[in-house]
């Protein structure tokens, strides 16, 4: 049972706050570090094989690497991809549908040109949970609503909540034939990078617990046991961002 970090959080915030700001090429080192970092665990989430190693050098040297599933390679290249547009979403105030669709599209053009940045068709399952994600034809106007409902979020929670928030509401909505945690995972990312936080990853150990707290808030409307997790991993990535500034 994962604890509620908010306050953990806020005293954390105050000693990166304290560090900041950061020199330019201090920036430059965390934003690749964690272009690994998230590409890689987000991906390996999802089943891909690659290794952290293995990911930094298909990024960074343009290698294939042998034994590995092409798929695997176009997820990493997608990924970082879709990072990178991450932080010109950091920019801007509000999140649009546009942007979230451009997000997909840069990850999966590779892997499904056909069906990069467009919604669903068909229905889909999720394999590990007993949810099953809505219609294909209600996900345009589910969409709709998700964004709409966006400063509501913003305005009512804690940040952290806010973006807990907006990966579940996002996920559940599943609006992509594939995709879909990847991208929930860079919003939720978004929103901390806008209201000042680090980049949160959720490392490939704590995957049944992931899933669980995302079960429990989709299947028996508990969004405190999913708000509870993504804290303590937003927690812990701040302790991890503290220790890489020390």
């Amino acid at each position: 049972m994962y604890q509620n970090k908010i306050k953990e959080i806020d005293q954390l915030q105050q000693e990166i706050n304290a560090k900041r700001p950061l020199k330019q090429k201090e920036i430059e080192q965390l934003k690749d570090y964690y272009r690994v970092g998230l590409t890689f665990t987000s991906n390996a989430l999802e089943g891909n094989s690659l290794t952290e190693t293995e990911t930094k050098i298909v990024l960074e040297e343009g290698i294939t690497i042998g034994g590995k599933l092409i798929k695997d390679h176009l997820e990493a290249i997608g990924h970082a991809d879709a990072y990178d547009f991450l932080w010109k979403l950091t920019k801007i105030s509000t999140i649009k549908e546009k942007d979230i669709l451009h997000l997909h599209k840069l990850f999966y053009y590779r892997i499904d040109p056909d069906q990069a940045g467009v919604y669903r068709k068909e229905q889909v399952f999720i394999t590990g949970t007993e949810f099953v994600p809505p219609a294909a034809k209600l996900v345009r106007e589910l969409m709709k609503k998700f964004i709409e409902e966006i400063p509501a979020l913003e305005a009512k929670y804690h940040p952290v909540e806010y973006a807990a928030l907006t990966h579940l509401k996002f996920v559940t909505i599943h609006p992509f034939i594939d995709g879909n945690g990847r991208c929930a995972r860079l919003l939720m990312n978004v929103v901390l990078l806008q209201k000042g936080y680090v980049i949160t990853i959720i490392p490939p150990v704590v995957r049944r617990d992931y899933i669980d707290s995302l079960q429990e808030a989709q299947t028996k409307n508990n969004e405190s046991a999913f708000i509870n997790f993504i804290s303590t991993m937003v927690y812990e990535s701040q302790k991890d961002y503290l220790r890489l500034l020390k």
